[in-house]
């Protein structure tokens, strides 16, 4: 489980640099919360303490789940996701092991459903027509207050993400072409996100290489999606995007990394690997072109 952590550490230090402060001020919520939670729930059950905690899958959930919450998340949001994926997701069923779901992403799918337009709420990438950046007072001032700089307006922070910017201005009429003209599109798929991704790629190497993950699920799952998009981009390019936007785009390759290789819920079956990865890529696509969660 510590690989996992080491692992995550270039994706988080690219979203600190471009999101701020708020995504490491997530991580200790989220990390503190996960290890009270996991305590509670091991005490109840009579399981012993220092055998259980020190697996660290508790902080392996945390960490997911704050990755993928909004940098400015309100204290209680993040609270309460990993409420729901330690106690409900965990141990409710069992434990580890025992879980049908993913722990953290049944946390972040109480969220999203809960409260949509809080964990909608992104800032706007730092260098992207952003006067100046929060400081950490000012972060820990809007995480636990919600309290804003005097200086700064909620809106002139935050802002869609490249994915809801391409679905939105689509619906409204205008070509792939045009919309990417935007700087917020960055160089492959969004300022900030392509480098996100690309310290979780790094991870999600090394993960591969120490053979703590297995490559099928990742390939698969990264395969189905760029097949997919390249269909639909192939079929009409001026109302779907390239393949490349979506491969790196969102948190596709986090997820095909840090999630879908998840050893408890995946399957265990090199072929089974292929196809579950390929499905969960598929069904992203699905989600972002035709559902209502960009």
């Amino acid at each position: 489980m510590r690989r996992v952590l080491y692992a995550m550490i270039p994706g988080i230090a690219a979203l600190t640099g471009f999101f701020g402060w708020g995504i490491l001020i997530n991580l200790v919520i989220a990390t503190v919360v996960a290890l009270l939670a996991e305590t509670v729930m091991l005490t109840v059950r009579g399981r012993p303490l220092a055998l259980h905690l020190s697996d660290f899958s508790a902080v392996v959930t945390a960490w997911l789940l704050a990755v993928a919450l909004p940098p400015l998340a309100p204290w209680w949001l993040t609270a309460l996701g990993i409420f729901s994926a330690i106690v409900v997701a965990k141990h409710l069923y069992g434990g580890l092991g025992y879980n049908p779901f993913n722990p953290a992403m049944a946390g972040y799918v109480v969220l999203l459903i809960s409260f949509p337009r809080e964990m909608s709420t992104w800032l706007i990438p730092h260098g992207l027509d952003q006067p100046h950046a929060l400081s950490f007072l000012d972060a820990l001032r809007a995480i636990f207050s919600s309290e804003w700089p005097a200086r700064f307006t909620l809106d002139a922070l935050t802002g869609a993400t490249p994915l809801d910017a391409l679905r939105t201005q689509i619906g409204l009429g205008l070509t792939v072409t045009e919309i990417r003209n935007s700087p917020i599109f960055g160089i492959v798929a969004g300022q900030g996100w392509e480098w996100a991704a690309l310290g979780f790629l790094a991870g999600g190497l090394w993960l591969v290489y120490t053979r703590t993950a297995d490559w099928r699920i990742p390939a698969g799952m990264l395969g189905g999606l760029a097949i997919i998009a390249t269909i639909f981009y192939l079929a009409d390019p001026q109302h779907y995007a390239p393949p490349w936007f979506h491969v790196w785009s969102g948190a596709a390759i986090f997820g095909a990394f840090f999630i879908a290789t998840d050893p408890v819920t995946a399957s265990t079956t090199s072929r089974g690997r292929l196809i579950y990865g390929a499905g969960i890529g598929i069904l992203v696509y699905i989600i972002r072109g035709f559902g209502g969660y960009p």
